[in-house]
């Protein structure tokens, strides 16, 4: 699970400090005020990682990716060459599986199932030809520290910090100044040079495989589809739009997966779990996906708004089953331990399917411990979230609110403070505008108009 998340000269963000992410963590605030730019960021690492351009330091993106974000000037804070952008990130480990630093000697000498990353980059070279360069790339474990870090001249070195652990060289091999792969890997040079550097390819994969394991939801979704044609494909997710959640849910049926729902409970497929849960949030009554004919690779998406009405096409019922639906299979689908990026899941829908959402999310984190990193705008949502803590359904440890505002030139990030009965103590002036504030100038109208008709 990610814990924690810290950018500096980030677009609208100068300094974030040190954002701690739990197994729910919902952003707030206004447009513009720099919701969005911290998704982006987790999203930049992701894609950087899945890029097969290892001479790249970050994949700012293309129409192929979760997020384009140009080059670097776009992406660097006031747009200005000279700053250094740093991110970092941490995660723990599965506790069965602590990370483990061994010695020559294969002693281990770190053991901890908190690892960290952070990297620090900057434009470097003449005005007319400039180039991007990792200034020091580096992780943690527990609190020792192994990265690659540049020096006056231009030359990258092995570096740790806060242990006892020390590189050993290979004899007769000259080392070779070589700076990091992409922005977070290590050279093959050092393997080779280090007799005891082999633990870095495992932090490399520690943090690819955590970066693989995020998924993303964006705010604008695919419309629904009369026929939907699957050959057999196996999504790792539903799409930036949920263009490919039908396919999720077959590919889940071919394979034969079921979904728990406590002791005692029989175990259901993901379509049936879905259907349960557009029944539960009062969508729909029944929901089934089903082949058009035998044999054929065509299928439709079939519902039935209550128990008698008759059964039609998802394209023929309201507009909101389409929209949540992605945000449904996506966070049942994906392997246990995942972590679930949402922007503005509550589009589209009523407010009492924007409140029944956050159940969604908890079930989905007590399930299957799916972690939710989500950006919203809607209050029916944080409202039930509170209502959930204070009713013990969630732990408010498990909870983690931030409202997120612009000011001068920098964006500015509040944690809110979330008690164990649910209430927020420091509840930001215009979070959500003045809802007593507009009733009571609707009042003061109503009055006015009254006076002027007497």
């Amino acid at each position: 699970m990610l814990t924690r998340l810290r950018l500096e000269n980030f677009k609208s963000w100068k300094n974030t400090g040190d954002i701690a992410l739990k197994p729910i963590t919902g952003i707030f605030g206004a447009n513009s005020s720099g919701k969005t730019s911290l998704i982006q960021a987790l999203l930049l690492l992701k894609q950087t990682a899945e890029s097969s351009d290892r001479g790249i330091v970050f994949h700012f993106g293309d129409r192929t990716t979760p997020v384009d974000l140009g080059d670097f000037k776009s992406v660097v804070y006031g747009h200005d060459s000279g700053n250094t952008l740093k991110i970092s990130l941490d995660w723990e480990t599965e506790e069965q599986k602590p990370f483990k630093v061994p010695n020559v000697d294969g002693r281990t000498v770190v053991e901890d199932a908190r690892i960290g990353f952070e990297v620090a980059s900057h434009e470097v070279g003449s005005k007319s030809r400039k180039s991007l360069t990792v200034e020091r790339m580096s992780y943690r474990v527990g609190d020792a520290v192994f990265g690659l870090g540049r020096n006056s001249k231009g030359n990258h070195g092995l570096f740790q910090e806060e242990t006892k652990f020390e590189f050993e060289r290979s004899r007769g091999r000259p080392w070779a100044t070589l700076p990091p792969v992409k922005c977070y890997g290590f050279p093959d040079q050092v393997r080779a040079n280090f007799t005891n550097a082999g633990f870095l390819s495992d932090l490399e994969f520690a943090l690819e495989e955590r970066l693989g394991g995020l998924y993303y939801l964006g705010p604008l979704r695919a419309h629904p589809e009369r026929r939907y044609t699957w050959t057999g494909a196996q999504p790792i997710d539903v799409g930036q739009a949920g263009e490919y959640a039908v396919d999720a849910i077959l590919a889940s049926r071919e394979r034969g997966e079921t979904i728990g729902r406590g002791r005692g409970r029989p175990r259901v497929t993901l379509e049936e779990y879905v259907a349960q849960w557009l029944k539960e949030l009062d969508l729909i009554h029944d929901f089934r996906v089903e082949r058009l004919a035998e044999g054929s690779p065509v299928f439709e998406v079939r519902v039935r708004k209550s128990v008698r009405a008759s059964e039609v096409l998802i394209t023929d019922v309201g507009f909101g089953v389409s929209q949540i639906l992605p945000v449904l299979v996506l966070c049942f689908y994906v392997p246990e331990g995942s972590t679930v990026i949402l922007e503005q899941p509550e589009i589209h829908l009523h407010p009492a399917i924007q409140s029944g959402l956050a159940d969604v999310l908890i079930d989905a984190w007590k399930k299957r411990k799916v972690q939710i990193l989500l950006e919203s705008h809607s209050e029916h949502l944080l409202r039930r979230l509170q209502r959930r803590v204070a009713e013990e359904t969630i732990s408010a440890e498990d909870v983690g609110l931030f409202f997120c505002s612009a000011g001068g030139r920098s964006s500015s990030l509040t944690p809110l403070e979330l008690n164990s009965y649910g209430n927020i103590a420091n509840w930001p002036t215009d979070f959500f505008r003045d809802q007593l504030g507009e009733i009571a100038a609707m009042s003061d109208a109503t009055l006015r108009r009254r006076r002027n008709a007497e």
